[in-house]
């Protein structure tokens, strides 16, 4: 192997798939912050998973360990879309970080204030979510629209199963 092999950088590819560059650029800003909010939920979901503590630990273990799972999966998915529209997924922790909209909260003390901050990033995203869909649609990109659609729903019921545990 040389050395030029490893030397490659991803960076924008031209694709003619009927959306336009701007559209699809500005399509690829908004899956950047999905992919990073995503990042940053996972990560609070992966805490929550490992710290709850309390008469519904087991529940509350089990669900938030199918929840980052899902956000495991749908990263990827996100990251993969940018790049099939033509620009570079972000990476790293530091830029996840940077780029999500998720603003810091407060460290949670408890079990239940972990479930409601796990509560306000799904809604956070569920909205920043509906505001890329109507980006996608005006764009005709039906493909990026759908795949948003689809993380729509699943944070509504992550939110749901969330919101259950503390009634």
């Amino acid at each position: 192997m040389t050395k030029h092999m490893f030397s490659s950088k991803a960076h924008e590819t031209p694709v003619d798939i009927g959306v336009a560059r701007q559209d699809r650029k500005q399509l690829a800003t908004e899956l950047s912050t999905a992919l990073a909010d995503t990042y940053v939920l996972y990560g609070d979901t992966q805490s929550v998973h490992w710290n709850a503590a309390g008469p519904l630990f087991y529940s509350v273990h089990k669900l938030t360990e199918e929840q980052y799972e899902d956000m495991a999966d749908a990263i990827d998915e996100l990251a993969e879309r940018i790049r099939a529209i033509g620009f570079p997924a972000p990476g790293g922790l530091r830029r996840m970080i940077d780029a999500s909209s998720i603003k810091n909260q407060p460290e949670p003390q408890t079990t239940e204030d972990m479930i409601r901050l796990l509560v306000a990033g799904n809604e956070h995203c569920a909205r920043s979510l509906r505001e890329a869909v109507k980006s996608a649609e005006q764009a005709e990109d039906v493909r990026t629209a759908d795949l948003l659609t689809e993380r729509i729903g699943q944070h509504e019921e992550n939110i749901w199963m969330l919101r259950s545990l503390l009634a």
